[in-house]
């Protein structure tokens, strides 16, 4: 049907046509006319004239009939000219336009026949593989050159023959290639076979894609994401990224979340389970959202301690670093936490031997001295009496020297447990040194001490000790007392003051209580009397 409208329009079709229509006309005319003039004219002289103007009509009709038809077929042809020569010259300007957009194309470009001839190499494969269009026309090396090794060549040519007969499409294929100098480089090919009008096969078009460098990158992404893993998942606590909310929500944590909280790390992520904020002790969670939202506020790294609840329940402490980051979802906190408790444990034990004296448990010296120091500071802040007591276990060198030392520590550390037993839990009692202690009463005055002071020497005096497998030791203590502000309004005034009234009590005879008097604030140290200065070797 086609070919048949094709011949129909074809020139020698429409000249015959033309041809076929003229003499139609010309015999119809002569056939009316001669048929007209043989009626109207009987005369031979008028017959011949009428034919001869008839003749002349008829060449001037035919004249006026052509010069119209051909005055129309060439306006038809002029424009068919026109438009042939406009879509020639549109022809022309986008075959060069393909042909730069395809020179200039950044990425592979080549035409094969159905015999995987080279029809068409852009310029971008000539710069990848290092072979021109020229040295590759007409010639199958390229298949040599591009993949030398020969099984692996096979292959290819296998899957470029299947695209080429049709049979095959070919997306996101990946190849190594060699180049000319020798690289080697990681092509990803989108191939498939085109077809003329007539639906003749013509060749095969492959599209390449030169992917060495995003593979190159991309492996090192995942070697850096395993070194990544591998760092968090040996990390000695747990890494996090959290939402800053009241939930602290946590969109990642690392493997250490399951030795520090107990819980998988899937249970805290989006506080599927659990939220971190509840983990936190109440009094602790309060005083890490004030620390955070001041590093904040600075654009500081933060540093917290707190307690962490273990999903066994066990409480542990824990030590975190972090600091705010401005992410897409808004303000997130990146940071590490650590168990420390280990470590706060053995901070409490150093504190412990820091502040205390370690025969018998007391508070040392300096202890004594920081918590006096303190004491008079807040009964001057109040209006409060605090009394300083110095006490003095009499004739302690002779146990030591009858019994040796080991015992002496026994008999120190008995005197000190019923000492103990005498005071309020709001009382401070320590070891100055050797049988000398120091006794802190808050809020007592001059007689309250003093009674107080009298009741804790009758629980020495009358109390045995007994020196398993040894004897039986009776001891007794001198005390001395100073009270703020009467007698000193200084740590050191009062230090001395007590100190002076402790001698005192000594040199009364010992196994006394003796209340500093204004008069030794300025006075030296007292002379001992020839009774002290005879016990002064026992002491």
């Amino acid at each position: 049907m086609h070919n048949t409208k094709n011949q129909r329009t074809s020139p020698v079709w429409r000249s015959l046509w033309v041809v076929l229509v003229y003499l139609s006309a010309g015999l119809a005319w002569i056939t009316v006319s001669d048929l007209a003039v043989d009626y109207w004219a009987n005369d031979t002289d008028l017959l011949s004239e009428v034919q001869t103007y008839e003749g002349w009509a008829f060449v001037a009709v035919t004249a006026l009939v052509l010069f119209f038809a051909l005055r129309r077929q060439f306006r038809h042809d002029r424009n068919q000219m026109s438009l042939q020569n406009h879509q020639r010259e549109e022809i022309r300007l986008l075959s060069q336009f393909q042909q730069k957009v395809i020179d200039n194309a950044s990425i592979w470009i080549n035409v094969w026949d159905p015999q995987a001839n080279v029809l068409l190499w852009n310029k971008a494969a000539e710069k990848i593989s290092g072979y021109s269009e020229q040295e590759l026309q007409g010639k199958d090396q390229i298949w040599q050159w591009l993949y030398p090794d020969e099984k692996y060549r096979t292959l290819i040519k296998k899957t470029a023959a299947e695209v080429s007969a049709g049979t095959r499409e070919v997306d996101d294929c990946e190849t190594c290639i060699r180049t000319r100098s020798g690289d080697e480089r990681l092509m990803s090919w989108n191939s498939r076979c085109f077809y003329s009008e007539a639906g003749v096969l013509i060749g095969s078009i492959a599209i390449g894609l030169d992917v060495t460098d995003r593979r190159i990158a991309e492996a090192r992404l995942r070697h850096r994401e395993r070194q990544l893993t591998t760092l968090m998942d040996n990390l000695p606590g747990m890494a996090y990224r959290c939402l800053y909310d009241e939930f602290w929500t946590m969109k990642f944590v690392s493997s250490g979340c399951r030795e520090l909280t107990g819980y998988e790390p899937e249970a805290v992520i989006d506080n599927r389970d659990v939220a971190f904020a509840h983990l936190v002790q109440e009094e602790d969670n309060q005083k890490t959202v004030q620390l955070v939202e001041e590093a904040i506020g600075a654009a500081e790294a933060f540093s917290l301690e707190y307690q962490l609840v273990r999903k066994d329940g066990q409480v542990i402490w824990v030590w975190e670093r972090g600091r705010a980051v401005e992410d897409g979802d808004g303000l997130v906190l990146e940071g590490i936490i650590l168990d420390v408790t280990d470590r706060k444990i053995l901070e409490q034990e150093l504190s412990e031997l820091a502040a205390h004296d370690t025969l018998t448990g007391l508070y040392n010296r300096r202890e004594m001295n920081r918590l006096l120091s303190e004491e008079i500071i807040r009964a001057s802040r109040y209006g409060r009496h605090l009394a300083l007591l110095w006490i003095d276990i009499d004739h302690f060198k002779l146990v030591n020297d009858q019994y040796g030392h080991p015992a002496g520590d026994a008999v120190l550390t008995a005197v000190c447990k019923r000492l103990s037993q005498g005071i309020r839990s709001v009382d401070a009692f320590g070891r100055y040194g050797g049988e000398e202690f120091m006794m802190l009463l808050p809020e007592m005055d001059g007689p309250e001490a003093r009674e107080a002071a009298d009741r804790l020497r009758s629980l020495v005096a009358d109390h045995t000790i007994s020196l398993e497998g040894v004897a039986d030791v009776r001891l007794t203590v001198s005390i001395g007392i100073a009270v703020f502000p009467q007698h000193g309004l200084t740590a050191d005034a009062l230090n001395d003051m007590a100190d002076k009234a402790m001698y005192r009590a000594k040199a009364d005879g010992r196994n006394q209580v003796c209340l500093a008097q204004a008069s030794e604030a300025e006075s030296p140290e007292p002379v001992a009397s020839d009774a002290h200065q005879d016990n002064a070797e026992f002491k």
